[in-house]
């Protein structure tokens, strides 16, 4: 048994949820998205939650009922609050920029390195060395803040390069005399 997949998700006011047609869309203040349900999971709308539950005794099926139960979850918060990841940059002459639709970052190299913002994510850098990814898809959230990170990834003697808030970077020892 899935303890994750036991529990409903619940819906907040101002988010509707609609089951048709294989798909579940779900609409909210900061958006609407939707996603394809699975066969061997039945979805079902109760008062104000979602019940995801496996349609058969299958091993995929229950495989599958805590993930799904996640995913939507992921789309209930994220048409609700959204999806934030921060990065901060360390180095000396490192630096970020937004500018509109793209992301200016030099990172050490012999030329600057511009990133274009996909559609439906919204990049701010409150200053030189924080960017701040958002946006109501987690996952595309996510992948956004990892494609800027491997530009630079962090290094483990002096801590130079581009990582999560919060992320801790083992540090080595320099060479000894």
């Amino acid at each position: 048994m899935s303890r994750i997949g036991k529990k409903p998700v619940a819906i907040p006011s101002g988010v509707t949820a609609t089951i048709e047609g294989g798909q579940l869309s779900v609409k909210g203040p900061k958006g609407s998205l939707a996603m394809s349900l699975v066969d061997d999971i039945s979805y079902t709308l109760d008062d104000g939650a979602i019940l995801v539950k496996p349609a058969n005794e299958s091993k995929q099926a229950r495989a599958f009922w805590g993930m799904q139960r996640t995913l939507v979850q992921n789309l209930v918060t994220g048409v609700s609050e959204g999806f934030t990841k921060v990065l901060e940059i360390t180095g000396v002459g490192y630096r970020a920029n937004s500018q509109g639709k793209n992301l200016k970052l030099q990172l050490g190299y012999s030329h600057d390195v511009d990133f274009a913002v996909p559609e439906g994510i919204e990049i701010k850098t409150p200053d030189n060395t924080t960017i701040e990814i958002s946006g109501t898809d987690k996952q595309k959230v996510g992948q956004v803040a990892a494609e800027i990170r491997r530009w630079r990834k962090p290094e483990p003697y002096k801590g130079k390069g581009i990582k999560y808030r919060g992320e801790f970077i083992f540090r080595k020892e320099g060479k000894k005399k």
